[in-house]
């Protein structure tokens, strides 16, 4: 049985048209201070470097990349544990970005996060009814008889025992620990989640059973999620947009069907080829695996251009001159490489060269000016660049 056995095909799409999560231009740099009595900064980890993205009420995104690309990062700013560099976070239209302590305070009650570890984020000291029952308390929504009766029924809401509201979390399997954990992010009826590799860390059997209850939660309290994770299968099976990021930045994002049918950027397509295939295994068949060579680069002194390119094989000079911008190439599907192209596909010459005004070593061309980029920014355009035809095109037209 593999963890999405159990899973729907679909999470609908519930949202209206304004956005409840955007996330425009967001930074996170880490200062690196040196050895001594007097510590100096002397550079700065590059965590998240201008992320763009949108998540609407009762849908979810999924943030997928390698370990150290900056996803945990980016769901610790969206939900204000950390403070950005630089960017903004709009929740429900108010920039939230860089608000203080005493206005943070009622938007804890709006977006919550669902930690990794099902065990480090539950205080071992608390019984299980303290650990769901504080935020009440807190935020003094309820009256102090009211909050027991509270706690069992979110136990019960996540399949758990209501009468073991007096159990502290180490009486609890990992899988309980979890639901635990979601229960206390639901305590307060949150309008987004932020749910940070929840299932990495439990059983197979037991993953299923987590993202059945995720979804159900999403669909009766209608709640937006920023899922992140590195299980594609579960992510494909959860969200219906995923947000490819690689070292701190967006490279792909797009409709689930686009980004894995149609990926165009050499990272993503690479990501996929390591996904199990199922259905190839049963006809004996077998996926081709894409190889990347080198290790990633440190985002203390990320590389020029695009950051990728020291792994990719397709990289030419423009590619470290030039930074290839996140362009939309279709109704719902963005993709940041100027060699971008679907498997096997690829074109020689850079598809962005003629846009951004540059030839194909990323230099000025002469007489040549910037275009004016389609879905450049966190929301998508009624118009896109289509790379085949190398020309704009509007929805009225296709």
């Amino acid at each position: 049985m593999t963890a999405t056995d159990a899973l729907p095909a679909e999470t609908p799409a519930t949202g209206d048209s304004t956005p409840l999560l955007d996330v425009r231009d967001l930074k996170m740099y880490f200062p690196v201070k040196s050895s001594g009595v007097i510590r100096r900064t002397v550079g700065h980890v590059q965590a998240v470097d201008g992320v763009n993205f949108q998540v609407r009420a009762g849908e979810s995104l999924g943030l997928v990349g390698e370990s150290g690309c900056g996803k945990s990062t980016t769901g610790r700013l969206v939900t204000r544990l950390e403070k950005p560099t630089d960017g903004s976070v709009m929740f429900e239209g108010r920039d939230i970005s860089q608000i203080g302590a005493r206005e943070l305070k009622p938007l804890r009650r709006e977006i919550q996060m669902i930690f990794q570890d099902p065990y480090g984020s539950l205080n071992p000291r608390h019984t299980v009814g303290t650990i769901i029952g504080t935020p009440l308390a807190i935020h003094d929504i309820l009256p102090r008889k009211q909050i027991l009766p509270r706690v069992q029924e979110l136990l019960e809401i996540v399949g758990l025992n209501p009468e073991h509201y007096n159990r502290y979390p180490h009486e609890f399997s990992g899988g309980q620990r979890q639901r635990i954990g979601i229960a206390r992010a639901l305590t307060l009826q949150p309008k987004l989640l932020v749910a940070d590799e929840p299932v990495s860390a439990l059983d197979v059997s037991i993953q299923a059973q987590v993202i059945n209850l995720l979804q159900d939660i999403q669909r009766e309290f209608n709640i937006g999620f920023l899922f992140i994770a590195h299980d594609l299968a579960v992510v494909r099976h959860f969200c219906p947009e995923i947000a490819v990021m690689y070292l701190g930045k967006i490279v792909e994002i797009g409709e689930r069907d686009r980004i894995y049918e149609h990926a165009n950027h050499p990272y993503t397509q690479a990501l996929l080829s390591a996904v199990p295939d199922v259905g190839q295994a049963a006809i004996g068949g077998r996926r081709e695996r894409i190889q990347l060579t080198g290790d990633v680069p440190s985002p203390i002194n990320p590389p020029s251009g695009c950051r990728f390119r020291t792994r990719c094989q397709f990289a030419q000079e423009i590619c470290a001159k030039v930074e290839p911008p996140l362009l939309q190439i279709g109704a719902r599907h963005k993709v940041a490489c100027h060699f971008a192209g679907e498997l096997g596909h690829h074109p020689a010459e850079p598809v962005t060269a003629p846009l951004l005004g540059v030839d194909r070593h990323g230099d000025p061309a002469p007489g040549a000016t910037p275009e004016e980029l389609p879905g450049t920014d966190s929301s998508y355009s009624d118009s896109w660049y289509d790379f085949p035809g190398r020309r704009i095109v509007r929805a009225d037209e296709v």
